[in-house]
C-alpha cells in the first residue's frame, strides 16, 4: 500500500469518526465503532468498517448509515480539501468478531488442558 493511500485512510477515518459521533444518535445501549478505512488504489472508493455492539443490531446501523452516506460525502468533500475524494460506502466489521471466537475457544482449550494450569504444576511439585 502506497504512503498516500495510508495518510488518506487515517485522514478519512479521523474526519468520518468525528462526524458519526456528532451527527448520529444511537440508542445509549448501542456501541458503534468506526474500525479502519480501506481506500481503493485508484482513490474511487473507500470502504468504512463498522463495528456494532450488540451485534444483532449492526444491520439496522449499517443501513442507516448507508442511507445517510450523501450528507456524509458532502462533509467530508467540505472538509477535505483533495481531489479526488473516495466515494464512502459503510460495511460491517467481521474481523473483530472472528478474532473474538478465536480467542474464546483458545480460552476453552487452555481451561480444559490440564497441563496448562499453573497451579496444578505448583502442586506436582
Amino acid at each position: 500500500m502506497s504512503n498516500r493511500i495510508e495518510k488518506v485512510n487515517s485522514l478519512l477515518e479521523h474526519e468520518l469518526s468525528k462526524i458519526i459521533f456528532r451527527d448520529f444518535a444511537f440508542s445509549p445501549e448501542i456501541l458503534v465503532t468506526l474500525t479502519r478505512v480501506e481506500t481503493t488504489a485508484n482513490m474511487i472508493e473507500a470502504k468504512a468498517y463498522i463495528s456494532v455492539f450488540p451485534e444483532p443490531k449492526a444491520e439496522p446501523i449499517i443501513n442507516a448509515l448507508n442511507k445517510s452516506v450523501y450528507d456524509v460525502q458532502y462533509k467530508i468533500n467540505r472538509i477535505l480539501r483533495m481531489r479526488p475524494v473516495p466515494r464512502i460506502r459503510f460495511v460491517k466489521e467481521t474481523e473483530i468478531s472472528k478474532a473474538a471466537k478465536i480467542e474464546e475457544l483458545l480460552f476453552k482449550a487452555k481451561e480444559s488442558d490440564p497441563e496448562s494450569n499453573p497451579v496444578e504444576k505448583d502442586e506436582k511439585n
